[in-house]
């Protein structure tokens, strides 16, 4: 038996590679007869580009850019494909990770570093930038980005603000006289991992806007800060960025991207399997095993556990999914694609501990896992 072990993160817990990593332990202290490969996924959100640049064989650049604060940070990119193509990951120069809790606030975090990244990858003659936008620490719409590429915003009297939503809120206008037009002659690809649009109750403020440390107040604030940036770039080239999905992803810079850049927003997961050779992986398996913090109907909105599910599924190979979390009850659109859905965690156990312990509680159900297989084919 050949088993593919192809899960995501656990949220701020285990990065995928170490989630695969701790169900291939749990296998083989199991002693099933088999074979394994580890297949660590990403479906836009954090460490999306580390996988691709790792599984493509490329190189890393690094670089040193401005974290969401504007303080100096080290970063870099991907090369791949022989150099034409560059895989930069907006968490590494304007993400969550890079601030302290205390320092979390969206109406001043700028995703300017981002842009510097793209600048730097141009540099280098890529023809092709891939972006994961996912664990962002900003809702300034890719304001940042685009100004560090040369676009500048004025205000009603055309005097320049600073791309910081706090400042953009007074936006009359938009200058693209000092873009850098080598990104025209780029292919630009943005990894999404969430389709919610810019605005309103399901929009980047006030889904995400929380989670980056944005008051009531500031979620009301920054949601009219994006109204009026979409008003206005509609004016100016014709586009609804209210209207395009995944245009609330990565506080709305999806959105901004996709109309001032040309950016090719796409599913993540299955952008990332295409391009990673995943099914190739997959036609050699017998099973999968996939997983992340939460499997749940949430998951079938194009995560990457359903990702890699749906070509399992389309080939006849069994799915066995572990998370942190599953349904109480069972779920029968959940149970098209997951022949087994286990929770690696006891009943009651509470969060901070469960977390902590998701590597041994991994090995442990990848254990159980192994034995209960090697039982049936006895």
């Amino acid at each position: 038996m050949h088993i593919l072990i192809a899960p995501n993160a656990f949220k701020n817990s285990l990065d995928a590679f170490q989630v695969a990593l701790a169900i291939k332990e749990g296998l083989n202290q199991s002693r099933l007869n088999c074979t394994t490969e580890c297949f660590p996924i990403a479906d836009g959100g954090d460490g999306t580009g580390s996988l691709i640049t790792e599984r493509c064989k490329g190189e890393t650049i690094k670089q040193v850019v401005n974290d969401p604060l504007g303080r100096k940070v080290d970063s870099g990119f991907g090369l791949i494909d022989n150099g034409k193509t560059a895989v930069i990951e907006m968490a590494d120069a304007s993400g969550l990770r890079l601030l302290k809790k205390e320092e979390l606030n969206p109406m001043v975090a700028s995703s300017y570093g981002t842009g510097k990244l793209i600048k730097a990858a141009m540099d280098k003659g890529v023809k092709r930038i891939i972006i994961a936008m996912g664990g962002s620490a900003t809702v300034d719409g890719g304001c940042g980005i685009l100004g560090a590429l040369g676009i500048r915003f004025l205000d009603a009297v055309g005097n320049e603000l600073k791309a910081i939503p706090k400042e953009l809120s007074k936006m009359a206008q938009i200058d693209v006289s000092n873009l850098d037009k080598r990104v025209f002659n780029c292919e630009v690809v943005i990894l999404c991992d969430v389709d919610n649009k810019l605005l309103g109750p399901q929009g980047a403020a006030a889904v995400f806007g929380p989670q980056k440390g944005a008051s009531a107040r500031d979620v009301k604030l920054l949601d009219t800060f994006l109204a009026n940036f979409a008003a206005i770039s509609k004016t100016q080239t014709g586009i609804d960025m209210t209207a395009i999905k995944h245009g609330g992803a990565a506080g709305g810079a999806t959105a901004g991207l996709h109309t001032w850049l040309n950016a090719k927003l796409v599913n993540g997961i299955e952008y990332f399997l295409e391009l990673t050779g995943f099914d190739e992986a997959l036609k050699h398996s017998d099973l999968l095993i996939t997983g992340e913090g939460s499997i749940d109907r949430q998951t079938l909105q194009g995560k990457g556990p359903y990702g890699v599910a749906v070509k399992a599924k389309a080939i006849n190979i069994p799915v066995i999914g572990l998370a942190g979390k599953i349904p109480d009850a069972e779920d029968a659109e959940l149970r098209r694609y997951f022949d087994e859905l286990i929770c690696i965690n006891e009943d009651g156990a509470d969060i901070a501990a469960a977390m902590k312990n998701t590597q041994a509680n991994l090995i442990k159900t990848a254990r159980s896992v192994g034995v209960s297989i090697a039982a049936k084919v006895k």
